[in-house]
């Protein structure tokens, strides 16, 4: 790790640490996406991966952002609700809907079709808790894979899918609609499992892949949360151990 890897490594952790933004330096960090991957490492490392984040799956937002593959970012502890989130927990939370894949057994790097689709037990229904240390989610591609991708927490459905559901993904708060987007967004999961594991060294049993969403990111705020697809929905009430609901 460089210097100016080193450098961004302190400035994300010391972000967390004190639970407070920073602005984006831009370019001017002089940290490239392989550099940005080293210190996501780094500020995981000793703890289980319990699985992965896609982000960036259309061609669209690749287009974008200059690249021509997703991002992606790691599950740790503590990551996964259910039921109840407490957003006094994170810094500037936003909401996407998704679905995920839960994995019964391992996807090697190198895997065939027929073998990624025989290693996934099924998908569920998801909702990304985008977190970020960067303020107003201002940031270049290095700075946010840096900061784990903008991962902050998720809620997993508890219904398991053969394939992830047809149609659209609704994500409702207080009865506002805040996202809508068709799943067929999200392309080839198969595929990008595929490309996942080669990109990690291989994906293990029991975790979970979440798969990007096919609709743009929304404040949080406290309330009841609720995705409606085809195959069924999964809720949650978001509160604020802060005092704001």
């Amino acid at each position: 790790m460089n210097e100016a890897e080193r450098e961004l490594l302190e400035t994300v952790r010391r972000a967390r640490a004190e639970r407070r933004t920073v602005a984006s330096a831009g370019e001017a960090r002089g940290v490239d996406l392989a550099g940005a991957f080293r210190i996501q490492a780094a500020l995981a490392a000793g703890r289980p991966v319990k699985g992965y984040k896609l982000g960036l799956v259309s061609p669209a937002k690749q287009r974008q952002m200059g690249i021509d593959r997703p991002i992606w970012g790691r599950v740790l502890p503590g990551m996964i609700h259910a039921g109840t989130v407490d957003l006094g927990g994170f810094l500037q939370p936003r909401l996407e809907p998704e679905v995920a894949a839960v994995l019964g057994d391992a996807i090697r790097p190198g895997a065939r079709p027929g073998e990624v689709a025989r290693a996934v037990a099924g998908f569920v229904l998801a909702v990304d808790i985008l977190d970020s240390v960067w303020a107003d989610y201002r940031f270049t591609l290095p700075e946010v894979v840096a900061d784990n991708s903008s991962g902050g927490g998720f809620l997993l459905g508890s219904r398991l899918l053969p394939t992830p559901p047809p149609g659209e993904l609704e994500l409702w708060l207080d009865g506002e609609r805040l996202a809508r987007g068709p799943v067929s967004a999200l392309g080839d999961p198969w595929r990008h499992l595929a490309w996942l594991a080669g990109e990690t060294g291989g994906l293990e049993p029991g975790q979970v892949v979440f798969l990007g969403a096919p609709a743009a990111a929304r404040p949080a705020r406290p309330g009841t949360l609720v995705l409606i697809s085809t195959a069924g929905v999964l809720s949650a009430r978001l509160v604020d151990s802060r005092g704001e609901g």
